[in-house]
C-alpha cells in the first residue's frame, strides 16, 4: 500500500470567513488496542507497548496543517470507567466519550458511525483511527465530497482491505507506526515497506 504521507502541508483555508478549517480525530481505542495485541505482538500490549495517543493528535495536527478535535471512544458499558486513562486523556486535550450499550451492539462502532454521520452534514477534514470495516459506508459517503479530506491511521498490513480501494477516491493512509510515530520503540512487524520508508538501522 503506498505512503500517502509526505509531509505537513500548508495551513488550510477557513470553510469560512474567520473559521478556521478542523481535522476531527476519532479514535477506535478498542481496534487499535485489540490489532496491537492480536496481530502484532501476538499478547496482551504491556502499557510502556501502547501507543502514545500524544503523539497521534500531534501527528493528526501536524498531517494537514490545522486544528484538531480529538475523540476517543470507549466502551463503558460495565457501568466503570477508567479513570486514570481517563484523566490522561484530558490531560492529553482529548475528549472521552464513554458509551454505554442497551443491548448487544458494538457501542463503540455505533458512536463512531453516528460521528461520522453528523461530520457528513459540516465542514471539516476526518482522520480516522481504526482498521474497522464496519465504518466503511460512512468514509465513501465523506470522500462523496470533493472538497474534504479523509484520512485512516492504522497498522497499513492489517487495514480491512476495502479501505484500500478508496485510495483511487482520495483516501488516505497512514502508518501508526511509520507516519504518526506514535510508539517509543519498534514494534515486532513483517510488512511490506515502501523503500522511500526504508531505515536499515532498525534492522542493524
Amino acid at each position: 500500500m503506498p505512503a500517502a504521507f509526505a509531509g505537513p502541508t500548508s495551513v488550510s483555508e477557513p470553510d469560512v470567513v474567520g473559521t478556521p478549517r478542523k481535522t476531527y480525530l476519532l479514535v477506535d481505542g478498542e481496534n487499535i488496542d485489540a490489532t496491537l495485541g492480536m496481530n502484532v505482538l501476538n499478547r496482551r500490549p504491556n502499557p510502556e507497548e501502547r501507543p502514545r495517543w500524544d503523539r497521534i493528535s500531534a501527528f493528526a495536527e501536524k498531517a494537514w496543517g490545522q486544528d484538531v478535535v480529538p475523540l476517543f471512544f470507549l466502551n463503558a458499558t460495565s457501568g466503570q470507567m477508567p479513570m486514570p486513562f481517563v484523566q490522561a486523556l484530558l490531560a492529553m486535550g482529548y475528549r472521552p466519550i464513554p458509551l454505554a450499550a442497551s443491548g448487544t451492539e458494538k457501542v463503540v462502532d455505533v458512536g463512531i458511525q453516528r460521528t461520522l454521520d453528523a461530520i457528513a452534514s459540516r465542514p471539516g477534514d476526518v482522520l480516522l483511527a481504526s482498521h474497522d470495516g464496519d465504518f466503511l459506508p460512512q468514509i465513501e459517503a465523506l470522500l462523496d465530497d470533493a472538497n474534504r479530506r479523509v484520512g485512516l491511521l492504522a497498522f497499513r498490513e492489517f487495514v480491512n482491505a476495502q479501505f484500500s480501494q478508496l485510495t483511487e477516491r482520495g483516501l488516505e493512509m497512514f502508518d501508526l507506526e511509520g507516519d504518526a510515530d506514535a510508539f517509543t520503540a519498534p514494534l515486532p512487524r513483517v510488512r511490506i515497506i515502501p523503500i522511500d520508508e526504508f531505515d536499515p538501522l532498525r534492522y542493524l
